[in-house]
């Protein structure tokens, strides 16, 4: 059996008020590929490939900081794998925003937090939708892992 290569993605998640002394609102951080063609102007959940001997929530770290130049905290597993093609899979964690503003770094050209209304706004990559529809459920929950 040919071993799979597993890439991580943080639902990257925010707590934000509105300003006008409403509710605070939960946000997802949703990011535009700019490359490889094929992939470009589609949204995803961002991160990336696992490194060799990498643990997958440090390569979510690693992640996060070379392509959005913030740290962040991996907090919670989403259940699931998703295959991405074929021999790459998709693991999905919710993770915390510890240190910096999220800036398209590498790979993305525009970043959006979206709230739980605003998910379905943008053009999500097909593989990346289950992950999405699941951690969208997760945001109908109003505590913050």
């Amino acid at each position: 059996m040919t071993e799979q290569i597993v890439v991580v993605a943080a639902a990257l998640r925010d707590a934000r008020a509105d300003g006008r002394g409403g509710p605070v609102t939960e946000r997802l951080l949703a990011a535009r590929r700019s490359a490889p063609p094929e992939l470009a102007g589609r949204w995803e959940l961002p991160g990336g490939k696992i490194e060799p001997g990498e643990q997958p929530e440090a390569a979510l770290v690693r992640e996060l900081r070379e392509e959005l130049g913030v740290r962040a905290e991996p907090v919670e597993r989403i259940p699931g794998t998703w295959e991405l093609k074929p021999g790459y899979v998709l693991k999905v964690w919710t993770a915390r925003l510890v240190e910096g503003e999220p800036e398209p770094l590498e790979d993305h050209d525009e970043l959006r937090w979206l709230s739980a209304e605003e998910i379905w706004d943008v053009d999500w990559l097909p593989q990346d939708r289950p992950a999405v529809m699941e951690t969208a459920r997760r945001m109908e929950s109003p505590a913050l892992d």
